[in-house]
């Protein structure tokens, strides 16, 4: 057993004694009772599970399927959860109910920390309009959707991007 101290959606959590081989998806979901992050294929391939890690200001998305909890200690992280706040959505949560980008909503969770992500990365280092696809492809480009949802996923992106493109395009 080991005691786990971490953030999450900016709350400070434990310290919590868990077990060594616990996953996190397993303390999210289990212990703490945030169901948002799905567990997949258990491979970290579909990265349904995907969490954003925050570090200095930088985020980066991470399975937490296959990675013991103790992992995270002294991290911060937001999941699916942490993103409305007061009440309301973001601008990508919104976006991925107008463009349906979401079926069975299985990896809605991991697609919408990615695209969290790439949004963040964009307004600390706007990109050309012209690499605006490729940028999409590339950050998107590891999770898996069973429904094929890929091309609802991008546009909900790209239209956040668009919407905002003094933000977030040079």
């Amino acid at each position: 057993m080991t005691a786990l101290s971490l953030t999450i959606n900016g709350r400070a959590i434990g310290p919590i004694e868990v077990r060594d081989d616990l996953s996190m998806n397993d303390f999210l979901r289990e212990v703490l009772g945030m169901t948002g992050t799905k567990f997949g294929c258990g491979a970290a391939q579909c990265l349904s599970c995907a969490v954003i890690v925050d570090d200095g200001g930088i985020s980066a998305t991470r399975p937490t399927c296959i990675a013991p909890a103790v992992d995270f200690d002294g991290l911060s992280i937001r999941t699916v959860e942490g993103h409305a706040t007061g009440g309301g959505l973001t601008p990508l949560q919104v976006s991925f109910i107008e463009h349906f980008a979401f079926q069975c909503g299985y990896c809605t969770p991991g697609f919408l920390n990615e695209g969290q992500v790439l949004l963040e990365r964009l307004a600390r280092d706007p990109i050309p309009r012209a690499d605006l696809e490729r940028t999409i492809t590339e950050a998107l480009d590891g999770h898996l959707c069973r429904c094929s949802g890929y091309v609802k996923y991008h546009e909900a992106v790209r239209a956040v991007v668009l919407a905002d493109a003094g933000r977030y395009l040079t």
